[in-house]
């Protein structure tokens, strides 16, 4: 987020009394800022060279509780120390907060001071170091996806998140006299992340009732990330502002449509487009080729990290707009991946395996690497599928479950040698516990079809 707002505006906006607070906070397992609200002066005076926070914060779950059975931090290690590291080049205001400026942290070992391996903003860095190596860049774009309530997040939790009130009730996709009733929250989004000096392209009404998309422009690939964690935790805090509540869940209700994060992506090399060749079908450069093909032949083992939930794989149901198969087509939004923009500069390769709950650190990271695989073996790519892929025979398909998930990450060797054999046995534990709290819990559905009939 390079340029967002300089450290000398922010020094200036302390002295005038304009910013008196500065959010420190770093991305977790979850893709949720996690952090500490700093006086301002008090920040500029020391926090900005580093603070500290709580190893358990990147081995535990969802609920904040401690998860036994990590190697990187437990209670025989005393759950120690580690250090936030802001990175002054993701400085911004967050302009939805009175006098607030926000700060992103890269998070390094307390003692000799080097990344946290399994920290998502580390492991993203590192998939983005070897395409540097490469000669390449990575830009993307994470069209974001969620549902607006007329609740408040408090009255939501009292009703046991059950009746809820969507803030529209009929299919509002592109639907503008819809928006327009939502348009009170909406336009605070925009205007504020703009403001913040996030770029917002637009938002539309989606699928289903209340269900919003919000898109920000193209960016490199770890701009791009921070901007997905800054915006999501904004747009929360804006709706409760208004009295609203939103869910990013994949699939917060059975009979209606998932919310995605369509990942949008492309390489390029001294600022020129990788992916391009003008005389090749479609305009898909060799390189293009190869990178797609990589993210084919891995799209089972990284799904973990576009579908990290039991809940995210209720997403994916034929005819919802949700892939079921993980294989490309040009321009068809039945298939996984999707050709965009082909023949012109703007093309690209969507993903839309991912759901609104990923963590687009992980989720880029693991998209990057299998491109990465695809272009170190110059692997071949398979033809375009053409149709509706949700009927088509002996495709690739999604994983169906989390279970499915975990172990074909488990058992991925690209994986393990592009983030390292210890962070991916972090990443399948964190999936195995969130599997184990779910398998021991008695669940609504469960009493409604078997607390009288059994």
């Amino acid at each position: 987020m390079a340029g967002a707002y300089s450290l000398d505006a922010l020094k200036s906006d302390v002295s005038k009394g304009l910013i008196d607070t500065v959010l420190v906070a770093f991305p977790d397992m979850q893709g949720r800022l996690i952090g500490k609200r700093f006086q301002a002066q008090f920040f500029l005076d020391g926090a900005i060279d580093e603070t500290h926070g709580c190893d358990y914060l990147l081995a535990n779950d969802i609920d904040m509780e401690p998860v036994p059975g990590y190697q990187a931090a437990n209670w025989a290690k005393g759950y120690g120390d580690f250090v936030m590291k802001p990175d002054v080049s993701t400085l911004m205001k967050a302009a939805w907060l009175d006098g607030t400026a926000i700060i992103l942290a890269d998070l390094v070992d307390h003692h000799h001071h080097q990344p946290i391996p399994h920290s998502p903003r580390a492991i993203l860095k590192g998939q983005l170091a070897r395409l540097e190596k490469m000669g390449f860049t990575a830009n993307f774009a994470s069209e974001l996806e969620f549902y607006l309530f007329d609740e408040t997040f408090r009255g939501a939790y009292e009703k046991g998140y059950r009746n809820l009130t969507t803030a529209g009730y009929y299919i509002e996709d592109y639907h503008i006299f819809q928006t327009t009733k939502e348009e009170g929250v909406m336009r605070l989004v925009r205007n504020q992340l703009q403001a913040s000096g996030i770029p917002v392209e637009n938002s539309k009404g989606e699928w289903g009732p209340g269900q919003e998309e919000i898109n920000v422009r193209y960016a490199e690939a770890l701009t791009m990330a921070d901007r997905h964690v800054v915006l999501k935790n904004a747009i929360k805090e804006i709706a409760h502002g208004q009295g609203k509540a939103v869910t990013f869940m994949s699939k917060w209700d059975y009979s209606l449509a998932g919310s995605s994060s369509h990942i949008h992506m492309s390489l390029a090399r001294n600022g020129k487009p990788a992916f391009l060749d003008e005389k090749a079908e479609f305009g898909m450069s060799p390189l293009m080729k190869h990178f797609v093909a990589g993210q084919l032949a891995h799209a089972q083992e990284i799904t973990y990290f576009l579908a990290p939930y039991i809940n995210s794989y209720k997403r994916f149901q034929v005819g919802t707009f949700a892939p079921t198969k993980a294989i490309w087509s040009r321009d068809n939004r039945t298939a996984g991946f999707r050709l965009c923009g082909e023949d012109t500069k703007g093309i690209r390769i969507e993903c839309r395996i991912g759901g609104a709950d990923l963590n687009p650190y992980l989720a880029f990271a693991a998209l990057l690497a299998a491109g990465i695989d695809g272009i170190e073996k110059e692997l071949a790519l398979e033809p375009a599928y053409s149709g509706d892929a949700y009927d088509g025979k002996r495709l690739r398909e999604v994983p169906k479950t989390l279970r499915d998930a975990t172990e074909s990450l488990r058992k991925s060797k690209m994986l393990k040698e592009a983030f390292g054999e210890d962070v991916i046995a972090h990443y399948v534990h964190t999936a195995e516990w969130e599997q184990f709290e779910y398998d021991r819990r008695v669940t609504d559905w469960e009493l409604k079809r078997g607390f009288e009939r059994t």
